[in-house]
């Protein structure tokens, strides 16, 4: 793929993802009872389990798992709690399926925990704030996705402000990009994410996503989550986050046509579908 680094496989000791269709989908379970789409509603443990097994059977090619939520102006929840929620959960499918697992934490101690009991990607909204985890990643030889974010998840969506969003996230993520290869972890393991929404205005988001050529070329493959944001729902005017399958399948499609190696989604089969045929489109084979 134009843009993106290294070959179409990229293995690690723990797993592998094959890019050689083009962009694949990672699918999302959140073990918590808070989060903005879907809160409360795989936080029981077999629930998660078998939501996780449908997404699998749906076509995910990642399950990324979070005990945290990160919708605007949520709390942090501990370490301990987060072990607690997701721990059984990846111990549970890892025996049952051969998707990989990655665990969607900002803390060391919690992708500890979630790496020993299975789990194969570490994905960090903080873009390894937390110094031991890009020691983690490099250790356990892992793939990381960094993110951006203005703020915490307490702060952000409150009058974010940049002077050139797309450079200035673009930059952001490189140093950030740098700053992990300088832990030791290879640059085909690194993925970086605008982090749609997360301290954006919905002027904000539709620039990033406009423009998002200009993480693609930066030679590190690019994550979006789109995913029933909000900022869906201002433009299509549907306040509830399942309402907004269509609108999030406008943006997949966009972000598939511009070269994105991993979209982000909870409607799977649907999105499975939107990838397949959108890439079949853009396809020179």
């Amino acid at each position: 793929m134009a843009g993106n680094p290294g070959k179409d496989i990229v293995e690690w000791p723990k797993g592998r993802l094959d890019f050689s269709a083009g962009c694949i989908v990672m699918g999302v379970l959140n073990v918590t009872p808070d989060s903005f789409s879907d809160g409360g509603q795989f936080l029981d443990t077999n629930k998660a389990i078998e939501h996780g097994l449908k997404m699998a059977a749906e076509g995910a090619s990642i399950i990324d798992i979070g005990a945290e939520s990160t919708r605007p102006g949520s709390a942090s929840v501990s370490a301990e709690e987060q072990i607690k929620r997701v721990v059984p959960v990846i111990e549970a499918l890892c025996k049952k399926i051969d998707v990989p697992i990655s665990i969607d934490t900002n803390r060391s101690e919690v992708a500890q925990a979630a790496l020993e009991a299975g789990a194969a990607m570490i994905n960090d909204i903080t873009a390894l704030s937390d110094e031991r985890m890009g020691e983690l990643v490099a250790e356990e030889q892992v793939p990381v996705i960094l993110m951006h974010m203005q703020g915490t998840p307490t702060t952000m969506q409150i009058e974010p402000k940049y002077e050139d969003v797309v450079s200035e996230v673009r930059q952001f993520l490189l140093n950030k990009a740098q700053r992990a290869e300088q832990f030791g972890i290879p640059k085909e393991r690194i993925f970086i994410d605008p982090g749609i929404g997360f301290g954006k205005t919905l002027k904000h988001n539709l620039l990033l996503l406009r423009n998002i050529d200009q993480f693609v070329n930066t030679g590190y493959r690019v994550l979006v989550g789109t995913s029933r944001k909000s900022f869906i729902g201002k433009i299509t005017d549907k306040n509830k986050p399942a309402d907004r399958i269509f609108g999030t399948a406008a943006s997949v499609a966009l972000c598939v046509a511009g070269m994105v190696s991993i979209v982000r989604v909870h409607d799977m089969a649907e999105m499975v579908d939107v990838v397949k045929v959108t890439h079949a489109i853009v396809s020179e084979g």
